[in-house]
């Protein structure tokens, strides 16, 4: 998962929904992605861990592309 020249591939998110109402597993999913709120933009390390906690909340965060 790393890219060229020794740097690691990252991946931007997006909370695009609130967390309220939602089980609290997933609520705890975006805690440890490091998402505070709606809006909030986090940069993280592009690894199958990410993309699966990714894909567990996917109907509350987004993936930005560059």
């Amino acid at each position: 998962m790393t890219a060229a020249k020794g740097k690691t591939k990252t991946v931007k998110l997006r909370q695009v929904r609130s967390e309220i109402g939602s089980p609290r597993r997933h609520r705890e999913v975006l805690t440890t992605l490091g998402l505070r709120g709606i809006h909030h933009q986090v940069e993280r390390q592009d690894t199958p861990a990410t993309r699966g906690a990714v894909a567990k909340v996917a109907y509350l965060v987004q993936v930005v592309e560059e």
